[in-house]
């Protein structure tokens, strides 16, 4: 591990719309080989199309009886459904759901914040690891440069209050380094100590990007040299037959 990174937001980002080539965009900078490309997911998403308009949803029953049960509008709770493999919680004004793509979240990701509309919401990019790859393919073909791509979203946790940046879409950067047999300071190897090294680097990013009107959605992070093992963000999910609490 280095002793110093550098950490830094893009300047001037405009506002992204559907369609928009994202790639030629995080391009004008200027990347750095093994500069690590941090985006916020809302762009992806935006990018790719992913925004809803309430008013073409029609609520299941189900999505009516969670909506009753929650609090929530029901057309939102339909799309929740939509995007969900398992609802693992649902309490007044909670949602909690395992994710089609593996993740455990409140409301499957879904979002109206900085949607561009009172009626419409953001869903999580359909693919966010494929997304990653092929941000960083075509930056690479630019650019020339040998970068990493992580796209990022922020999320509660359940034991712990406030959000935190979790990586959902990783490419070029190992997602879990393993320290096992590494040895500490007084010799002795360690026996169960890996690192979700992807999602360090998105909490670290997080604090540029904020959670308001900050309008700084993607960030660079220089000075690691990660290894390329061509992980992905699924491989920091922790296997079902694992998970104590579920």
């Amino acid at each position: 591990m280095p002793a110093r990174l550098e950490i830094f937001a893009l300047p001037g980002m405009p506002t992204i719309q559907p369609g928009d080539n994202l790639a030629s965009m995080i391009a004008a900078y200027g990347p750095k080989p093994d500069d690590i490309i941090v985006v916020a997911q809302k762009v992806i998403s935006k990018a790719e199309g992913r925004i809803v308009t309430l008013s073409t949803v029609s609520p299941s029953p189900r999505a009516l009886e969670l909506s009753h049960t929650t609090g929530k509008d029901p057309r939102v709770v339909e799309l929740v459904l939509q995007e969900s493999a398992n609802v693992i919680r649902a309490e007044p004004g909670l949602m909690i759901v395992e994710h089609r793509l593996g993740f455990v979240l409140a409301n499957a990701g879904i979002d109206a914040s900085n949607a561009g509309g009172e009626d419409q919401v953001i869903l999580l990019p359909a693919a966010p690891d494929e997304t990653a790859r092929q941000l960083r393919q075509s930056i690479k073909a630019v650019t020339g440069a040998d970068i990493s791509v992580i796209i990022t979203d922020s999320w509660g946790r359940a034991w712990r209050l406030g959000t935190v940046g979790f990586a959902i879409g990783v490419a070029g950067v190992p997602g879990i380094i393993d320290m096992c047999d590494h040895p500490d300071l007084d010799g002795r190897p360690l026996q169960a100590t890996t690192i979700g090294i992807a999602d360090e680097l998105a909490a670290a990013a997080s604090l540029l990007m904020g959670q308001a009107d900050e309008g700084q959605p993607v960030v660079v992070i220089r000075g690691l040299r990660a290894r390329d093992d061509e992980s992905c963000a699924v491989d920091l999910l922790r296997p079902t037959e694992q998970d104590l609490f579920r």
